[in-house]
């Protein structure tokens, strides 16, 4: 692929990163009062989204970019009460949270569009560095670690 077709799909792909995290905050937004039952029928709606972009992805791009910005706004809606929670415990944590997974989005985004050179081999490493950070964390849950005395 061309240097520049590949800077071109880049950026639409950051462009849809960035309405579908939009989409996911008018979600939250919207969904700020809404009961627990119904974030679980969002979060199911959402799971629906995509699997139907799945399907979908061969057979129309407008359906498929329409169905991840359902899937944007549903799970926006089903993590809702739990933000809210949150908010009402301590807001700064959220704003802290939503400005750190913006700039990280935004970082990578842009050294992404700055690199000339195949990332292949760092998504790969990358990839299996998140499979161990996960089972890292699923010991985690079942494994105390002792809190250092002050």
């Amino acid at each position: 692929m061309a240097q520049g077709q590949t800077h071109a799909l880049f950026a639409q792909t950051m462009g849809y990163v960035a309405v579908t995290a939009g989409l996911f905050a008018l979600g939250v937004w919207a969904g700020h009062d809404l009961a627990g039952g119904l974030g679980i029928v969002a979060f199911i709606a959402a799971f629906a989204c995509l699997i139907g972009m799945q399907f979908a992805v061969r057979r129309s791009i407008p359906v498929t970019v329409g169905l991840l910005g359902a899937f944007g706004l549903l799970i926006g809606l089903a993590v809702a009460p739990t933000v809210a929670y949150y908010g009402s415990m301590d807001p700064r944590a959220l704003w802290e949270a939503g400005g750190a997974t913006a700039l990280f989005i935004a970082g990578f985004g842009a050294a992404g569009y700055a690199t000339r050179r195949d990332l292949a081999p760092v998504a790969r490493a990358s990839f299996w560095a998140l499979v161990a950070l996960i089972i890292f964390g699923i010991v985690l849950i079942f494994v105390q670690i002792p809190a250092a005395e002050k």
